[in-house]
């Protein structure tokens, strides 16, 4: 857009010195009186002006335009981007549920795991207490009785 002004600034430029050179050259050799060379002026003058009255405002139509089209665009851009984001927002919240559902899971299987492992021990340790001692008279293996 930097560009577009520029160049737009140097044609204004280009074409004001172009009108003011062409209208003082016709001036210097144009063969007239000295009042018609004054009302030559003058109506130069104002048709200069005009002419850059409608420069003007023709760039700051295209201006105003370019403006309402960047507006637009950004606009677009945002609200593309918000509906993104709130699109990958609802996609974590998914995500994070259906995780926590699974560590759920996980936890309570391994709570049974663990509660079963108590119970097999507690078990053992019942059937181990309840076994009758062993008799104390038996040699132990690679002992010799006297």
């Amino acid at each position: 857009m930097s560009d577009q002004d520029s160049d737009f600034g140097a044609f204004l430029v280009g074409f004001l010195a172009g009108g003011l050179v062409g209208a003082a050259v016709a001036l210097l050799f144009a063969p007239q009186s000295g009042e018609e060379t004054r009302t030559l002026i003058r109506d130069k003058s104002i048709e200069l002006k005009d002419k850059a009255v409608e420069t003007a405002d023709e760039a700051r139509t295209r201006t105003e335009k370019t403006l309402e089209e960047a507006r637009a665009r950004a606009e677009t851009a945002y609200a593309e981007a918000r509906a993104r984001a709130d699109e990958l927002t609802k996609l974590t919240k998914e995500r994070a549920a259906e995780l926590q559902k699974r560590g759920q899971v996980v936890l309570e299987e391994q709570k049974t795991k663990l509660g079963d492992a108590i119970e097999a021990g507690k078990k053992a340790a019942t059937r181990k207490r309840q076994e009758p001692p062993q008799d104390q008279g038996e040699a132990a293996p690679g002992e010799t009785s006297a």
